[in-house]
């Protein structure tokens, strides 16, 4: 009895360990939003934003303040899933929506409506709820064996279908719409993020297997997992950088944490095949966190507040129909209406007397 309760206290103080790592994570995540945030501001305001394609940023020591606080985060949370299982570990990392959306509040000004809270809490529920009885999934011995996993039919389509999806948002949506719609930004990292998570594993495995003595440096599928990780993470690092600056921060963070977190558990679960076996009221209970997630998505993007960043940028395409109002010997409102003006007309926005 005394060697169970021994064992029961090292399972309690390993699992209190990755709660309190991955608590710290959450919030040290929750605050790079911010800091990242101020720093995108600062550049914008000095030279061209992010959300227009700019890259002043990566000149901003504060943009680079906050992506180390990041990375500070994202250690301590792999850290943790060395002490506590995946299910207590993952769903802790909703607690930097919480933080993101409170520091928001207080330094960005930054308002959440009360329904925005609830798009919050649905999101948070839905993805807990989802990672609670999401699969287990078989931990590979091998870089190679990781690799047979990839080049499986059904995971060679679902990578096939993220590429071309991204392709798509990255080309013809962001464009066009990246300025309006709070989905192609995060819906980039998203998609992009769960092929991330996919080679990032396979390199942590490598790393792992050649620090124990089983050199993985020969295979070339090390390589290849580890160029397409650097390759997804710029990518994930640009569109953040671009919802970020575009839309506000308490919205981004749960969006793309919902999305991200069912689009990671999907491509797992095709990786690794285990879908197969699950009983029904599992598979009930993710597609009900599916909906709820997808409920508090809608909500969320339902109560955006348009950014009140100003642009370097003064000047913007107006529609072709413009109305403005005319103030001359104490007549007021005449309206005057020009729908011959070519789509491509050219003003200054700040000039206010155009609506």
């Amino acid at each position: 009895m005394s060697s169970d309760d021994a064992g029961g206290g090292d399972l309690f103080a390993a699992n209190l360990k990755g709660s309190l790592l991955a608590v710290a994570s959450s919030a040290f995540i929750g605050v790079s939003f911010i800091v990242k945030k101020k720093g995108l501001r600062r550049a914008g305001a000095a030279g061209s934003r992010a959300g227009v394609g700019g890259y002043g940023y990566l000149l901003e020591p504060l943009w680079w303040v906050g992506m180390v606080t990041m990375l500070v985060g994202e250690i301590a949370n792999f850290i943790a899933y060395m002490f506590a299982p995946a299910v207590l570990v993952t769903p802790l990392g909703a607690l930097s929506i919480i933080v993101s959306a409170v520091l928001a509040h207080f330094t960005l000004n930054e308002k959440l409506q009360r329904v925005g809270v609830l798009g919050c809490v649905l999101c948070i529920v839905g993805s807990t709820v989802i990672i609670l009885h999401a699969p287990q999934e078989r931990t590979p011995s091998s870089v190679d064996e990781i690799w047979h996993l990839a080049v499986q039919p059904d995971f060679l389509c679902y990578a096939a279908s993220a590429i071309a999806v991204s392709l798509f948002l990255m080309i013809y949506c962001a464009p066009r719409y990246g300025q309006m719609n709070i989905m192609v930004y995060v819906g980039i990292c998203s998609v992009i993020g769960s092929l991330t998570v996919m080679s990032i594993k396979a390199v942590g495995i490598a790393i792992k297997l050649t620090i124990e003595g089983i050199n993985q440096a020969g295979y070339f599928q090390t390589w290849l997992f580890a160029v397409v990780s650097v390759t997804c993470i710029a990518i994930q690092l640009v569109y953040l950088n671009k919802a970020l600056d575009t839309f506000n921060t308490a919205v981004v963070s749960p969006i793309y944490y919902a999305m991200f977190t069912t689009l990671t558990i999907l491509a797992s679960a095709i990786m690794f095949k285990d879908w197969s076996g699950q009983s029904a009221s599992k598979i009930a209970s993710e597609i009900c966190g599916f909906l709820t997630v997808l409920a508090g998505t809608l909500v969320l993007h339902s109560t955006r507040e348009p950014d009140q960043t100003l642009s370097a940028d003064l000047y913007a395409p107006l529609p072709p129909k413009i109305y403005w109002h005319i103030q001359g010997n104490g007549d007021i409102g005449k309206q005057k209406e020009d729908e011959s003006l070519p789509r491509d007309i050219i003003t200054v926005v700040r000039q206010d007397y155009f609506v």
